[in-house]
């Protein structure tokens, strides 16, 4: 029988890629010297992208392999709660709404791409691991499974 089903909140539990997000934004509005007017939600940003910049995805991998060191960092506490659900045949999804280039990238930073079987929305994780899927939320609440 497997282990349970984790669907942890990348941004909340793992590495917040929003400020690595914001700062790409800025640059790349002050490179290709447009008004890079976008959503919130980082899915809905990303058509607004494509009609502005045209093939913008390797811009970001570029910015963001340049500097997410400055801002995501493996937090020992949080992978080793990951390693210890994992050896226990727990099964660990991550969801969030960047782009899945930056969210792999923030996984590898974090030290957290090991123990992750699936990457994608909320729903895209759900279907994947299966109905009884616990949706982890902050680092606190991952802290307190055991």
């Amino acid at each position: 029988m497997a282990g349970p089903a984790l669907a942890l909140d990348l941004d909340g539990v793992l590495a917040d890629t929003r400020p690595l997000w914001d700062a790409w934004l800025e640059d790349a509005a002050r490179r290709a010297r447009v008004k890079l007017d976008v959503p919130e939600d980082r899915q809905a940003a990303a058509a607004v992208l494509d009609d502005a910049l045209g093939d913008w995805r390797p811009l970001l991998i570029r910015f963001a392999a340049d500097r997410a060191p400055l801002w995501i960092r493996p937090r020992a506490d949080t992978n080793a709660a990951l390693r210890r659900l994992s050896a226990a045949g727990a099964r660990i999804g991550v969801f969030s709404d960047a782009p899945r280039e930056l969210a792999d990238l923030a996984l590898a930073h974090a030290g957290a791409a090991r123990q992750v079987v699936v990457v994608g929305t909320l729903a895209a994780v759900e279907a994947a691991l299966g109905a009884d899927t616990l949706v982890i939320r902050s680092r606190e609440e991952l802290s307190g499974l055991r």
